[in-house]
């Protein structure tokens, strides 16, 4: 996953060249092969580096780390988009490049030792290693890599959408792979094509263990093999799974390795009700709780664990210093009701967030008021500079109010302003052609109450629709909550079967090809998408063309800024809240470096169990 940093010295990828021998490959390529990539700037490791700075190269290996999921699952296939993969699961394969925790947007060879393109980016070619091989044996090989790509971009529409400009993968040596781009200079392919999981080709078509053929386009619970570090050990279907660190990985002393992968075990148990999540890491049947909830925090550690020392509680900045987070309800416009901006609009005057935040959440959260708050990209008063350029390039195509209105949210917290807030709601919803009539805002013309479900896929996130749903209530507006489990909240988000959803998207500080995916027009009828508003306008199709395809980090920024500030002001999410910081407990069973990665808390990837 993408990550950013402060300064950006050189703009692009070309800033990084580092020479990799070509080890007798059957085709040489005319540019150099490089040990890593970097979009953002210079590559802080350079050719040969003994290991990450962040991690520690002597963490001993051994013990078992339990943690806790909630939901169930049903496969063990890492390539489709049907089915609930099993958590953990991302252990047992290997990926072409290996992010890094202290550099933004930057991956260095995994089971490539190299990759190279041409000046204009109309390609990208990486060369595996001699030595990768999956458990079984088998080397890793180019067509490996070719029928992974191949097959996610078949049966998964968010690598569809993703390398939707990746029009042919080719091998194109004994070890090496091409992929082919149906537009240049797109500077984040060649990291992103690191970044999907390598399946054994070989496997996927061979019969399974009861005898039939296996196949790739189905869910599967027979344990799968990878290049991976982890094997699956053992598994209850839906309930329990162990994964067990294999003495054989051949990449076990890579320098991108090293101080990474220390526990012997990582067991993951199953639960149906996040309360009862939290009393079996409580009662120490699991090691490790990651708090979502304000109110537990802050008054749920209470028992003798967690009083004595015995239970850890920390709270981490590192995972969000590089991520814009948008947390909202979203209206889905391809419901008429929601079709019209006031109408939506009018929602957001009816949460008072500032009594939830008092009330509910000690005061924790503030408002989000950004699709990527928190960081740089983040809109902010009136455009200028550059990203005014832009906007006004596209002026007949943005709502007005992006050049003379900064954005804010509605705010509440006293009974005067909610009250105020109510009635610019009803107000709103007068000038979209409803009326109140006794207790109920219907239609003007045909008389049909205005109601909606409210899909959620955690009873937790109640706490917040209730009082919502009570607000809505006074201006004559039923809301339904429904709540139900994550297999089917799903399977309805995939194919857009809501009224309005919660959900959350998590931004890189380097935007690019997954915009397409969120609000692009290209995505809003493509099951699977996270395009859940609906949203199809033009002013952010262009934006987002300019975002993946910048002059330089300077228009860039402009252009997320713009693409933000246009996205705002059409109303399309009823914002919800962030806090800033990831809150772990944990049982103090385990040691972590000194100073963790800047963009990272590297659990449990570079922790590891202390000694008995």
């Amino acid at each position: 996953m993408d990550r950013n940093k402060s300064s950006f010295a050189i703009w692009g990828l070309m800033a990084v060249l580092a020479f990799t021998p070509s080890h007798g490959a059957a085709e040489e390529t005319a540019e150099p092969f490089r040990h890593g990539v970097s979009i953002l700037g210079d590559l802080k490791y350079p050719p040969g580096f003994a290991h990450f700075d962040y991690v520690n190269p002597q963490a001993p290996k051994g013990g078992t780390l339990r943690m806790s999921a909630t939901g169930t699952f049903d496969s063990f296939n890492p390539v489709l988009d049907r089915g609930e993969a099993a958590p953990g699961l991302i252990n047992v394969f290997d990926t072409l490049l290996k992010d890094t925790s202290d550099e933004i947007s930057t991956g260095y060879g995994l089971l490539a030792e190299g990759v190279s393109f041409p000046e204009d980016i109309s390609s990208a070619t990486f060369r595996l290693r001699a030595e990768a091989r999956f458990a079984d044996g088998e080397p890793v090989k180019p067509e490996d890599v070719i029928f992974s790509f191949e097959k996610l971009k078949e049966l998964n529409p968010l690598y569809m959408s993703y390398y939707s400009h990746v029009v042919a993968a080719e091998k194109t040596g004994d070890r090496d792979v091409t992929f082919r781009f149906d537009q240049k200079n797109n500077r984040e392919l060649p990291m992103i094509l690191g970044q999907f999981p390598v399946v054994p080709k070989h496997w996927w078509e061979a019969n399974g263990s009861g005898g039939q053929p296996r196949d790739i386009a189905r869910t599967t619970l027979e344990p799968v093999i990878g290049s991976g570090p982890y094997k699956i050990a053992e598994f209850k279907a839906g309930s329990t799974i162990r994964y067990e660190l294999r003495d054989d990985y051949w990449g076990k002393d890579l320098n991108v390795n090293l101080g990474y992968n220390n526990f012997k075990n990582i067991t993951y148990t199953m639960f149906g009700d996040r309360d009862v999540e939290f009393e079996a890491f409580r009662s120490g049947n699991t090691d490790f709780w990651v708090e979502t909830r304000a109110a537990r925090w802050a008054t749920g550690f209470d028992f003798p664990a967690a009083k004595d020392g015995r239970v850890k509680k920390e709270e981490y900045e590192n995972t969000f210093r590089a991520t814009g987070v948008m947390q909202a309800l979203v209206p889905n416009m391809r419901r008429e009701m929601f079709k019209d901006q006031r109408v939506r609009k009018a929602l957001n005057y009816a949460l008072d967030f500032e009594e939830l935040n008092r009330t509910v959440f000690y005061n924790a959260y503030f408002r989000v008021s950004s699709f990527f708050s928190g960081t740089e990209l983040a809109s902010s008063g009136l455009p200028q500079g550059q990203e005014l350029e832009l906007l006004t390039a596209l002026k007949d195509k943005v709502p007005a109010s992006v050049f003379d209105t900064p954005y804010t949210n509605p705010v509440g917290g006293s009974p005067q302003a909610s009250r105020d807030n109510l009635r610019k709601a009803v107000e709103l919803f007068k000038q979209a052609g409803y009326e109140l009539r006794g207790n109920a805002m219907v239609n003007a013309q045909t008389g049909q109450p205005f109601r909606f479900e409210l899909l959620l896929s955690n009873p937790q996130l109640e706490v917040v629709a209730v009082p919502y749903q009570q607000q809505l209530r006074k201006i004559g507006i039923e809301m339904s909550v429904r709540t139900v489990d994550p297999s089917q909240y799903t399977n309805r988000t995939r194919t857009f079967d809501y009224d309005m959803t919660w959900t959350v998207w998590a931004q890189t500080l380097n935007p690019g090809n997954e915009q397409r995916d969120y609000w692009g027009s290209t995505s809003v009828n493509r099951e699977g998408s996270r395009n859940y508003a609906g949203i199809a306008d033009p002013a952010v199709d262009a934006l987002i063309e300019k975002i993946i395809f910048p002059a330089d980090r300077e228009e860039q920024v402009a252009a997320t800024k713009a693409m933000d500030r246009v996205l705002l002001a059409h109303d399309y999410v009823i914002p919800l809240y962030y806090g800033g910081t990831s809150r772990y407990a944990f049982w103090d069973k385990f040691e972590h470096p000194a100073e963790l990665p800047t963009y990272s808390t590297g659990f449990p990837s570079i922790w590891w169990a202390k000694s008995p």
